[in-house]
Order: C-alpha cells, then structure tokens, then sequence
C-alpha cells in the first residue's frame, strides 16, 4: 500500500476558506477520525453525508474542499488500520502560537467526539479502558495554555497531552473501529 500523508494545516485551511466553509483543518481531522474510530466503514463513502450534515447544512462541498477531505480520510484510514500504531494530529503549525496549537487540539478533540456521536457508538457495551478514554479526552478538551506560566513548559506539557490524545483514539479505535479484511488467496484445485 502506497504511503498517503495528511496535507499541510496552512493548505487545508486555505482550501476550506476558499470554499467557505466554516470548518478548521483541525476539526475536519478530528470528526473524520472519530467516525472512523466509532465502526463507520472506510470501503464506502457513508462519511460523505454525515460530513456534509454536520458541517453544511447537508450541502455537498465544492470539489476542492471534497477533495482534500477525502485525502485526509484516506490518510486516516491508513494510519487507522496500520500496524505501527502511529496516529497523526492535523494541528495548527509547530511553530505558530502555542495558543493557538491547544486551541486546534481541542477543537479536534472535541470534533473527534462528535465523530463518534455521528458513528452511533454504543456505550453500554463499552469496555472501562475505552470509557475512561473517553474521559481522559473530555477532560484533555477543556485544557488551555496559561500564557502567565513558563512557556516552554507549557509546550513541553501539550506535547505530552497530545501524546495521551493518540493513546485514546488508538485504544478506542481498537475496541470499535473496523479492520481490513484479510486478503486471501484463492484456492486453486
């Protein structure tokens, strides 16, 4: 399978506001993969009308904007259902405010959460390691940055966080999202 990156944030958030949508780069990431990470099939396109429900009014998108969804869907899908247990975050730069990355991290949270809610996830059969990630994010998207601390603290501290965010996607992505199937080869008699 041929490796597929998430595009840049700065190129995403241009392309959404081209096409005037009012969707951050960081919350389209975060809805998608909480869709994904909720059992929402990634062979089809049944993310499409959720996506364009929840951020259009149920207005489809302009070709650009759906084009850059769908990379990012597919970059997710890979990461999601890969062996190396790496999971990327499309966040504001690295380089910009640390304001301004906690910020994005929250909005992905908090949209990764609605992904899940759009993806009908069945709580009561949940297992506690997935409850109490789910927890765990709840109480990561309240998180801010106090600009009155030190500041490389700070940093150091988000990156950490957004560590713990990547551990409770992965561990519900592994209870509720769906896998690959196995590519057999056929029998020949």
């Amino acid at each position: 399978m041929s490796e597929i990156n998430l595009p840049e944030y700065i190129a995403v958030e241009s392309t959404l506001q081209s096409a005037s949508l009012s969707v951050s780069p960081a919350e389209l990431h975060g809805l998608l993969v909480g869709m994904l990470s909720g059992g929402l099939a990634f062979t089809d396109e049944s993310w499409k009308p959720l996506l364009f429900d929840y951020t259009n009014d149920g207005m489809g998108w302009p070709d650009s904007a759906l084009q850059t969804a769908e990379s990012i869907f597919k970059s997710s899908v890979q990461e999601l259902t890969g062996t190396d247990l790496e999971l990327s975050l499309l966040l504001s730069d690295e380089d910009g405010s640390l304001v301004e990355r906690a910020d994005s991290l929250s909005e992905w949270i908090n949209h990764f959460l609605s992904g899940l809610g759009l993806a009908d996830i069945k709580l009561k059969e949940a297992s506690d390691e997935l409850k109490e990630a789910l927890t765990d994010l709840e109480e990561m998207a309240r998180l801010g940055i106090d600009e009155d601390d030190d500041m490389e603290e700070q940093a150091n501290l988000l990156e950490q966080v957004i560590e713990h965010v990547r551990v409770c996607v992965l561990t519900i992505h592994a209870e509720l999202g769906q896998r690959p199937q196995e590519e057999t080869e056929p029998t020949i008699h």
